[in-house]
């Protein structure tokens, strides 16, 4: 009887012990493919060509930002961060692994334009370009409108 009990424990171990290895690793790979983001130029001058890191074009010297894939893929993943800890990011809900604090969802921002001459109301645009009525280049609204209107 004492060596089934035995056996039971040592089995019982070795499965908690294997699914807690197996989230970790999960979790891991998940973390290394958000760092294994790629970037490239904005203004395409050297075409397709991506970076491992965010810094500068090295031929027109502008910022390099993430690549269109990168980016629809982050608009799909949702991450989680502590309001005081940013470095603290999980891609489930959960709490800070420092402070206890209950993670937040990351919402990227939004940017909204509309036209500065007003000629259309406060109808709002989520892309930059020109107003359809008077031709003027939209303006980017610095103040936060949660009612977008299309």
């Amino acid at each position: 009887m004492k060596a089934i009990k035995m056996l039971m424990m040592a089995a019982l171990t070795i499965v908690s012990v294997s699914l807690f290895a197996q989230d970790s690793t999960k979790h891991k790979s998940k973390m290394q493919k958000m760092e294994q983001m790629k970037y490239s130029c904005p203004m395409k001058c050297e075409g397709d060509k991506t970076y491992d890191k965010p810094g500068k074009c090295p031929k027109c010297g502008m910022d390099l930002t993430k690549s269109k894939k990168e980016q629809m893929k982050m608009e799909v993943m949702k991450t989680y961060t502590c309001p005081m800890h940013p470095d603290v990011t999980s891609d489930k809900p959960g709490k800070c692994s420092k402070c206890g604090m209950a993670l937040k969802e990351k919402v990227p921002a939004v940017a909204v334009y509309n036209c500065p001459m007003k000629c259309e109301g406060d109808k709002t645009y989520d892309k930059p370009g020109n107003c359809p009525k008077c031709g003027m280049a939209l303006k980017e609204q610095k103040d936060d409108h949660s009612n977008h209107k299309h």
